[in-house]
C-alpha cells in the first residue's frame, strides 16, 4: 500500500501537541464547534485555539466552514485513517520481525548440541 509520507507527517505533527489532540477530542464530541466555543472548554485563549486550529486544518485533520461571523469546525477522519492505517502496518512489521527473531533463536537453541566439560 502506498502511503502520502507527508500527510501523515504533517499528522504526527499535528497530534504531537497536547492542546490539538484535546482540541480534537473536543470537537469529535461536539461534532461541530466555533473556536469561541472551545476556547470555553480549554484552558487557553481564543487566539491560541485558533493557531492550533489552523494547524490541525493545515494537517487536513478539520475543516472550517464559515457560518455568519464565525467559523465551525469539525474533525475529517481520512487523515486519521490513514495514520491508522500505516503505523497498524509499521507495528506488523515489526512484529512479523521480532517472531522471526525469536524463533531463530528457538531454533538456533535446540539445534545448539551440549558441550561436555573437558576432562581434567
Amino acid at each position: 500500500m502506498t502511503t502520502d509520507q507527508s500527510a501523515i507527517g504533517a499528522v504526527l505533527v499535528a497530534l504531537a501537541d497536547p492542546t490539538r489532540r484535546l482540541l480534537l477530542d473536543n470537537l469529535a464530541e461536539a461534532g461541530m464547534a466555533s473556536a469561541t466555543t472551545l476556547a470555553g472548554r480549554l484552558p487557553v485563549s481564543r487566539q491560541a485555539v485558533v493557531k492550533h486550529l489552523t494547524v490541525l486544518e493545515g494537517a487536513g485533520l478539520v475543516t472550517g466552514k464559515r457560518a455568519g461571523r464565525e467559523v465551525l469546525y469539525r474533525v475529517s477522519p481520512d487523515p486519521l485513517n490513514e495514520s491508522a492505517r500505516w503505523l497498524a502496518e509499521l507495528a506488523g512489521r515489526w512484529e512479523r520481525r521480532l517472531a522471526a527473531i525469536k524463533r531463530a533463536a528457538e531454533e538456533g537453541s535446540a539445534e545448539e548440541p551440549r558441550r561436555s566439560r573437558p576432562v581434567g
